[in-house]
């Protein structure tokens, strides 16, 4: 199924999308399209590297917006680190998943150390990304958060959090492909939710894509240089 979640409330069922994607450009070029028509004039688009850059590049490319980048990091179990119970964004304070904590009989401040790592880890990708430029201001504006998928949701969580305490005028989470129950738990996050495809079988984002490489630290700078490049030259 797809979605479009409009602040006027509800949502808006939209035409469904042929998957997999072919790549995330192929994927950036759907959420634009879908983008266009909601009248997000003066819109910033932040990108969650690595993988929602270039998603993110297509949309501010048709939208003529500016394109920067949201760091987040996953904030694992100890003793398993793949497994996420939580998650953290630059400028943002660490958004938990209180139930699965429960489970495994974890309190918030057991992870503080977890935390503190992928802090710093944090910190070095916003240098390294952003070269010492601060987040653009985005008090007063649409701003559009970005992902090539969702599967749990913890890292979008964390953003849009982080963002909505930077008073945007319009929060709007564009992301191509996410698990229908992670979707829907995260409509009341934002004001506006576009997901074109929600399907309620999820194993990974990978799968809903033909090409689904592992980016790295220069590809993110590559899309960003170009991004600001394309700007100057209008």
């Amino acid at each position: 199924m797809s979605w479009n979640r409009t602040s006027h409330g509800g949502f808006q069922q939209t035409q469904t999308v042929r998957l997999p994607y072919t790549d995330r450009t192929d994927a950036g070029r759907v959420l634009a399209e879908r983008l266009v028509p909601m009248g997000l004039d003066g819109a910033v688009v932040l990108a969650l590297p690595r993988g929602g850059v270039p998603v993110g590049y297509e949309i501010a490319t048709r939208l003529g917006s500016p394109l920067d980048v949201l760091v987040t990091r996953k904030i694992g179990y100890p003793p398993q680190p793949e497994l996420g119970v939580g998650a953290i964004a630059e400028g943002g304070s660490p958004v938990f998943d209180g139930a699965l904590l429960r489970r495994l009989g974890l309190r918030e401040e057991d992870l503080a150390g977890t935390v503190e790592a992928e802090r710093a880890e944090l910190d070095r990708r916003v240098q390294v990304y952003r070269r010492g430029r601060p987040l653009p201001e985005t008090a007063g504006r649409p701003v559009i958060v970005v992902d090539d998928g969702l599967a749990t949701g913890g890292t979008a969580r964390a953003a849009v959090r982080a963002m909505r305490e930077r008073g945007p005028a319009r929060l709007v989470l564009a992301v191509p492909v996410g698990a229908a129950e992670t979707v829907h738990g995260l409509e009341p996050e934002v004001d506006d939710l576009v997901v074109p495809a929600a399907p309620w079988e999820f194993r990974a984002v990978g799968q809903w894509y033909r090409d689904f490489d592992q980016l790295t630290d220069e590809n993110v700078i590559a899309w960003l240089d170009r991004a600001a490049r394309a700007r100057e030259t209008g």
